[in-house]
């Protein structure tokens, strides 16, 4: 399947990469603060290799808060305050997972190094202002990026997170590999049945399963 640095150059030829390139030029030069810095966009492929890959996890766009958002969905840099949706990935965590302990940091790093894609729909966000480069054509990129992952033979578990997640599995070959789906985390929603989804303890199930080594969730 290659590596995602040669897939990724692929895709800055296409016309839609170049507009969206053109578009996140346009803001730069406009001053607007855009989230994470650029060099953590890719920071997702960066740690997870393309042969690497086991599960991935998919959110929807970065966090807007300053020093928040580094590249990996869900996660935040080490000594920046855990967000509610990852407060409440957490607490699923220590309900599914014998011996978790809640950690006092949201940087979620170990999970893409050991073969977790922590994908986010959309990869850039305007400070403040949720959902503001959506449509600009990340969209398509991230839909490029599962076709690539669903050729894999390798069965892969993917975890789908909330509508914008759920979407994109259409994508998926269900019969090839594992769709796993649910509300999202954010406090708006957990409480629909994020909150008992026990995804944690099944990802692992089917990781041993494919006889692959089972992800150590504490961080």
């Amino acid at each position: 399947m290659g590596n995602w640095q040669t897939f990724i150059q692929n895709q800055q030829q296409q016309p839609y990469f170049v507009e969206l390139n053109d578009f996140l030029t346009q803001e730069y030069a406009l001053g607007k603060i855009i989230y994470p810095p650029k060099g953590d966009i890719f920071r997702a492929f960066e740690l997870t290799p393309i042969d690497k890959v086991n599960v991935v996890i998919i959110g929807q766009d970065p966090y807007h808060g300053e020093g928040q958002a580094h590249g990996l969905a869900f996660s935040v840099k080490t000594g920046v305050k855990i967000p509610p949706s990852l407060a409440n990935i957490y607490k699923e965590l220590n309900q599914d997972i014998d011996d978790f302990v809640t950690p006092s940091h949201g940087n979620l790093t170990k999970w893409a190094e050991q073969g977790v894609l922590m994908l986010n729909t959309v990869l850039t966000v305007e400070q403040s202002l949720a959902h503001s480069h959506a449509k600009a054509g990340w969209e398509t990129f991230t839909d490029n990026v599962l076709y690539l992952l669903n050729r894999s033979e390798k069965p892969i578990v993917f975890v789908l997170w909330g509508s914008h997640a759920i979407k994109k599995g259409r994508l998926i070959n269900a019969e090839q590999h594992t769709v796993l789906s649910g509300p999202h985390p954010s406090p708006l929603s957990a409480y629909r049945g994020f909150f008992g989804c026990h995804h944690f303890s099944k990802i692992n199930e089917l990781l041993i399963k494919n006889g692959t080594t089972p992800i150590d969730w504490q961080v």
